[in-house]
Formats: structure tokens, sequence, C-alpha cells
């Protein structure tokens, strides 16, 4: 794994200097190596955390005939078939690693090389020749890239990066905050948009290329990949029955982490003891598994023990770290300075510490993310079937019951009647949903005239408005929610300790399978990722595959109303950034809604705390109190 930077400029020579900083402000991601490359024209920085070829493979990589350079961020599985491919073609190969299978690929295959890639990537290619920037994102974006034209630079300039921080030392760039960003993240808990909380500054999108020509002002990224789910739907002839979709599944997982495995180094595994990591556990070839958890040894917000009792099964190590109140209150700057943008969610501090700990004994680590997505696991996905019979009732009926329903107390059943009478476009923005438009509107002090969620969402609801429901909330999670808020904090998480986190479910292959999945084998009442389920239940204990998600759990409840949380909250509410962005009021009625019981407020309490460190990280002349 490693950190990328560069940028051409249209009449000024690149600096030596301007491209060391932008490396400097990345080192955490390759922290063994760090070269550049230096023309008239273009500037390539590379910071290297050697997993394969760690002798070879030095980028940036330059083609035979001089006139191509590589920076490459990621793994590439299916390398060694494609370089047999390339040199039947006639390419001449100088190294052993899946670098300059890219380079000899683009050669090649020019647009379509992303399309045949299997693995985990963000990388940019310099034709020196045409003076012609290509670059592209992997499918799920699991690995980032940043970019920005003409920041600044009247003359014209692209500067690219792994991570934001890479690019903001580059003087063409003037930092500025966008307001438009928070208002969007105070609902979905992420940064959600093309667009970064730095204004001129975007993400090119997960299965997205870009061409960039020296001189342009304007980009069009273009999409070649698209996450779209089909399911085979009853009634279209004979299926497959569940027995063969199993057959697949596992055949698809199992090969998928084989793949995972390639290195040169030793690879680990996160281990929470649940069903997705452990299926990894139980397939993959290392020794080494890891956990984190808060809290009593016996407590809901610990893991440990049955992680340990998992990996005592499977004969693997266990290493665990229990995080204390005051750890976790410590390491929030770092966590948001690691983030780039503002996280509202908060069990990104205790991937920081399982990455930490993890980093001590591997390199690198297989990890489940992408199973709830792929395969129906989250609790949201089993509201269709709940809500089925009540919403027969007429709309006007169920809206007059949720309209009584609004003025009663938090009861049980007060949710599932207001849910009820909504469209799924209504009630469904991803898996987290934070701050309604309205409220929003209520606690920001200006408005930036933002669409709502569901306007955001519109097009994305059309383009599957032919899948059932789960589907449909699965595609919207898949574009967005697993980019945005699970991918984005371990790729951050990871590499703060410069630790490489490969994720074995969000693979091409496994994705042919699961994208078909039928839902009736995703979400069987109210038991999410059913057949997913029983495929764990052919490798791990039946407690073990049948465990309902926890999903990393943080006593958000106890950290908000102790002592040393409520002076953490409070310094930042009453911060100058906070004055500045939020109605005092607003604020005081988060505060007052904190704690434990129905209708608490703790995760919007924490994304607005969050975003507060985060500025004052990022905008510290801004932000002071």
């Amino acid at each position: 794994m490693c950190g990328i930077c560069g940028f051409i400029e249209k009449d000024n020579p690149p600096k030596k200097e301007i491209l060391e900083a932008m490396m400097a402000a990345l080192i955490h991601r390759g922290p063994d190596q760090g070269k550049s490359w230096i023309s008239d024209s273009a500037a390539f920085g590379f910071r290297r955390l050697a997993i394969i070829d760690p002798g070879g493979s030095v980028q940036p990589m330059v083609n035979e005939t001089g006139d191509k350079v590589l920076v490459f961020n990621g793994e590439i599985y299916n390398y060694q078939e494609l370089r047999l491919e390339l040199l039947s073609a006639g390419h001449r190969f100088s190294s052993q690693g899946d670098s300059e299978v890219l380079l000899h690929g683009y050669e090649e295959w020019g647009e379509k090389l992303p399309e045949r890639l299997r693995g985990m990537f963000a990388f940019a290619i310099w034709d020196e020749r045409n003076q012609t920037l290509f670059a592209a994102r992997d499918p799920f974006g699991i690995k980032p890239f940043y970019y920005t034209v003409s920041a600044g630079n009247p003359e014209g300039s692209f500067i690219f990066a792994s991570e934001i921080k890479g690019i903001l030392p580059h003087p063409a760039y003037e930092k500025r905050f966008n307001p438009e960003a928070l208002e969007q993240y105070l609902s979905f808990q992420y940064s959600v948009l093309e667009k970064t909380f730095f204004q001129g500054i975007r993400q090119l999108l997960p299965g997205h290329f870009l061409v960039y020509h020296k001189g342009d002002t304007e980009l069009s990224p273009k999409r070649y990949f698209l996450p779209m789910l089909a399911p085979e739907q009853a009634g279209r002839g004979k299926g497959a029955s569940e027995e063969e979709w199993m057959d697949r599944l596992d055949a698809a997982i199992g090969n998928s982490v084989k793949a995972h495995m390639i290195a040169d180094v030793e690879v680990g595994t996160f281990l929470s003891g649940g069903v997705d990591s452990g299926l990894i556990a139980a397939e993959f070839t290392g020794s080494k598994t890891f956990t984190v958890g808060y809290g009593k040894e016996d407590g809901y917000y610990n893991e440990i023990p049955l992680a340990r009792e998992l990996a005592e099964e499977l004969q693997l190590e266990q290493h665990n770290k229990r995080i204390s109140e005051k750890e976790f209150w410590e390491a929030v700057p770092e966590v948001l300075y690691h983030m780039d943008e503002p996280s509202g969610d908060s069990s990104a501090v205790a991937l920081y510490f399982l990455s930490r700990e993890a980093a001590r004994h591997v390199r690198v680590v297989v990890s489940g993310e992408g199973a709830d997505e792929l395969f129906g696991g989250y609790c949201i996905y089993c509201e269709p079937h709940s809500l089925h019979l009540y919403q027969k009732l007429p709309r006007a009926v169920r809206r007059g019951i949720a309209r009584m329903a609004s003025g009663l107390p938090n009861v049980r059943g007060r949710s599932f009647l207001m849910r009820g009478a909504m469209s799924l476009e209504e009630r469904f923005i991803g898996n987290a949903n934070l701050f309604t438009a309205k409220e929003r509107e209520k606690l920001l002090k200006c408005s930036t005239g933002a669409p709502s969620p569901q306007a955001l969402l519109e097009r994305d609801y059309r383009d599957a408005d032919s899948l059932d429901e789960a589907s449909r909330m699965q595609y919207i999670d898949l574009l967005h929610w697993l980019p945005g808020d699970i991918l984005q904090k371990a790729d951050r998480m990871s590499m703060a300790h410069s630790l490489e986190l490969r994720v074995p479910y969000l693979d091409r292959e496994v994705f042919r399978v699961a994208r078909c999945l039928p839902a009736k084998y995703k979400q069987k009442g109210q038991i999410s990722k059913y057949l997913f389920r029983k495929v764990a239940r052919l490798h791990l204990p039946e407690k073990s595959s049948d465990r309902k998600k926890l999903g990393f759990p943080v006593p958000l409840g106890h950290f908000l109303t102790s002592e040393m949380g409520e002076a953490a909250v409070r310094k930042a509410f009453g911060s100058k950034a906070a004055k500045k962005f939020f109605h005092r009021e607003a604020l005081e009625e988060l505060l007052a809604g904190r704690g434990f019981g129905r209708g608490n407020t703790n995760r919007k309490l924490w994304a607005v705390y969050a975003f507060l460190v985060w500025y004052g990280i990022y905008f510290p002349e801004e932000a002071l109190s």
C-alpha cells in the first residue's frame, strides 16, 4: 500500500520542493521509501509500503521508452495472468510485481484497462509525449483519489493525491471551506458529495476514470463500473436451488480470500467474533487475528471474549486491545486528522486502535467490509418485510396515523407507524440517517440551498426502480454508504499506522455472484444475510454464523454523559466555529438529549462534535474559541 501524489502545470516548471512537501504529508501511507519523477511538465511522487516484490517495482515507474510514468496505490490480484497476456502481446517486463502490469496494460488496452483489473487501486499514468494524464479508481472505492483543477493558478494546473492533505501543500491551491458538504454531512454522517469539504477539491468516484490534457480547466470523469444488482426473480423459469447458490457463493468467497493472501509479507486478519470476519478468518491462511473492545470483559461493547473463543476454535493467535475512555477521547483529534474530512461514525476510533494493534505484528490484514452491502446484512434491509402488511392500508390513512403518532412520546411502535407512512425514498437515504432537511435548517445558521437528501438520491433510486425494496436499499448503500463511510474509515485508519487493509468480499468475482442472488436468499423474515450465514456455517460454529451484527459498538451513551465527555463536547460547542455555523439553542437541545433511552440524540451530537474538532484541525485560524 502506498501514497501517491503529483501535479501538472501548464507553463510553470514543476518544483521539487513542492512535491517533497506533498509526499511528506503522505509519509504514513508509505514509510519504506520515497521517490519522485519530474519533467518540464509534470511531477509525480510516491511513498511506498512494500508488500509485493519489495526489492523491485520501484515507483514512480517509467516504461522502457521513457514516455509514460506510473504512480499506483493498491494491489492487483490477477496481475500474474494479465502479465502473461501482455508478454504474449510482445511487452517486456523488468520487475515481478503488479505495478508494471498497469503501465503495459495501459499501453495495450488504453481506457479499457480498469475493466480488466481485479483488485483495489487508484493510479495515475502520465503520457509525456501526448501531455495527457489517465487516472482511475477501483469499482467499489477501496482506494482513494483526490484532485483539483486550476486551483488558484490562472495558467492551469492539475494536482492529485491519495489524501486531501497531500494536495494542501501545493501553493496553487488556496484552502477554503465548502459549506455545502457540511449540510449534506449532517444528514448522511459522512462526506457524500463528489465535491469535498475543501472548495475545489474533488474525489474521483468509485468505478470512474478521468483523462486530463495539459491546460484543461474542466474535467468529465467517466464511469466504467456500476454496482447495479440484478437478483434472479421467481417465475423467470427454473432458477438455481438454494444448495447451488451456496456452492457458488462458497467457491467465490474462498477463491477471493485465497487471492487476497498474495503478499511477500505476513498477512493477519481482523476478527470480531461475528460472521463476516469469522468466515474470512476460517478461510485465510495466516495465523494472527486482532480485536478491540470497550468496557467490562463480558459487556455488550466488548467483542474480545467472542473473538478469543472463535480464534481458539480455529486454532489462530488472538491479539487484542481494550480501549479506555481516556484513550478514546485523546485519539479523536488524531482520528479526524487522518480522516481528511469529518466523519460522524464513532467506530472509526475503534478501527484506529485495531489498526494500531495489528500494525505491531503484521503489515497486511484482511477484513470483512462489504459483506453487509453485498449480501443484505443490515437489519434495516428487513424493514420492507416488516412494513408489508401495514403498507396495504391507503397512504392517506397511514399519513393520518403518522401525524397522530408524531405527537406521542417515544414509545414502542411510534417509529414503525411514522416510517410506514413514508415511501422508501422518503425514509431511507442510507445506513445512517441523522438530521432531516428541516432539522439541519434549524441547526445551521446559514443554508447553502443544498438539495434534500431525497433529492440528492432521486436519480439513483430511479435507476434501481425495477428492484425489490431491500435490493434498492442495498444499491443506495453500495453507491454511497460503502465508499463514503465504511471504506473511507478502513483506508484512513489502517494507513494511519502504515497497515495495508484488504477486503476480500469486495472482489469482482464475488460481486458477480452476489449481484444475482435472489432476494429471498438475502433476507428471510427478520433474518439478514440468510444464505451468506448458511455458507458461513460450513466453516464456522453455528453460534458465530448466527450471531447478530454489532459492528464496532461504541458506548456513546456512557462517554457523552461522563465528566470527561461532557467537558470535551462543551469545549467544542463553545468554540468560535460552533458560533459561526450553528444556532446555540439547537446545540443545547442536542446536549439535553444525549445519554440513554428512546429518542436520545447521541449520534447527531457526535456528528456535530466530530465536525467541530475536524474544523479546528484543518481551519485552526477560524476555529479557535
